[in-house]
């Protein structure tokens, strides 16, 4: 709907969204259509005559489902329903569709089944109004005279509180894997940004990961975590999480909070923008709602341009590092830009390291390479009697070198 509230382009650019959202769900789009309205109706969304229009254009051309790209309420579909004679969907119902084909995890699944059930909670009431009034009596749960939405409802709500229960474990399992993480003292990064960014394409340049990476809406769901060993000879862990969009439900925010808490509780964020997309920017805005949304506001973050193998426009670059002087350029498929993007990741995270001067002995070779595997080497000299190291060592280190450590350079 075209409402005089919106610009023409957000409209079209809403559209063509939900067009490639439709494919992405399996859906063969044959047109679409838009009205010009003050507000939407209350009974039928857009005007009745319209409706009325749409509908006989779908019928010539055999059109089994039409998709809306707001909200609709539960009257505005049934009402929509018996004029067009078919299935009526809105966007919030195509994206959790999409969703519950990309889950694959256990975790997934219950995310997009209480987000799904939530949805259609208030909506029952299309399914069941023509049917008869059950006999109540001994073993009937709701009585004389329950209906059969009734107790749909109750059966609909009692499952939406045993995937709550579920998820609250899958919550306090992520939490015990987190503290393992902090035991490590290794820090962790998550990848956000609006779907079809490239941010799986990134977590495989960056980890050799084979996350699933498709020129697809919604192409990865569930999160992925991997080491990282960055320039510094730290360790990193590198989570990709799923897509955002604009005009992403409410609800299913809601039901990913166990998800996307590797987003609020990480050290940095890695915001990937489609460099190429002509409405980067308003992605931009869209991708900070969401993390407003779930309480990410505010953390420290990385502006990651992408796909910069398809941009020719200088004057945008130019705008786009103004904006962001500390931003990354990069392809993610190509590598151009990947070494600049460690060594940044390399500054940012950058943790307490303890600065010595260590003397080991020749052939004390195990310690030599247990050095190497966890400091960051600033200088070495093997030409003395012993091999002598100045480094920078993580403070749970210490216990292993310290009848090496010739002098603290730390406070020095």
């Amino acid at each position: 709907m075209e409402l005089k509230s919106r610009p023409a382009w957000e409209v079209r650019d809403s559209l063509e969204e939900l067009a490639q959202l439709s494919t992405t769900a399996g859906a063969e789009v044959l047109g679409q259509a838009t009205q010009k309205l003050e507000t939407p109706y209350a009974g039928t969304y857009i005007g009745s005559g319209k409706a009325q229009e749409l509908a006989a254009k779908c019928k010539e051309l055999q059109v089994d489902t039409v998709i809306f790209d707001d909200e609709l309420s539960p009257a505005q579909s049934r009402n929509l329903e018996k004029i067009f004679d078919c299935k009526i969907l809105d966007r919030t119902s195509l994206i959790l569709d999409i969703f519950a084909q990309r889950a694959r995890t256990r975790e997934g699944k219950l995310q997009i089944e209480l987000a799904q059930l939530q949805h259609l909670l208030p909506r029952l009431t299309r399914y069941w109004t023509h049917l008869s009034r059950q006999k109540g009596g001994i073993g009937m749960r709701g009585g004389e005279g329950e209906s059969q939405l009734e107790v749909d409802r109750r059966k609909v709500g009692e499952r939406i509180d045993r995937i709550r229960r579920d998820l609250d474990t899958v919550q306090r399992q992520r939490a015990t894997q987190r503290a393992g993480r902090q035991r490590n003292l290794w820090p962790l990064a998550s990848l956000v940004g609006y779907t079809n960014a490239g941010k799986s394409t990134l977590l495989n340049q960056l980890t050799g990961a084979a996350a699933l990476a498709e020129d697809k809406l919604f192409a990865t769901l569930d999160p992925t975590t991997r080491r990282l060993r960055l320039p510094t000879n730290q360790n990193v862990l590198l989570t990709d999480t799923v897509g955002f969009i604009r005009k992403l439900p409410h609800g299913l925010v809601e039901s990913f909070k166990a998800t996307l808490e590797e987003v609020v509780q990480a050290d940095l964020l890695l915001h990937v923008v489609d460099t190429s997309h002509p409405q980067a920017e308003e992605q931009i805005v869209a991708v900070d709602d969401v993390l407003k949304e779930i309480g990410a506001e505010g953390k420290p973050t990385l502006m990651v341009f992408n796909k910069m193998d398809r941009f020719t426009n200088g004057e945008g670059l130019a705008r786009y590092k103004e904006r962001f002087p500390k931003a990354v350029f990069v392809s993610a498929k190509s590598g151009v830009g990947i070494p600049e993007l460690m060594a940044e990741l390399g500054a940012q995270l950058r943790p307490v390291r303890e600065f010595l001067e260590l003397d080991v002995p020749h052939e004390q070779s195990a310690v030599i390479a247990r050095l190497h595997e966890v400091a960051q080497i600033v200088e070495r000299d093997y030409s003395g009697e012993q091999a002598r190291f100045k480094a920078r060592i993580p403070p749970q280190c210490r216990a292993e070198f310290e009848r090496y450590i010739r002098r603290d350079l730390t406070l020095a």
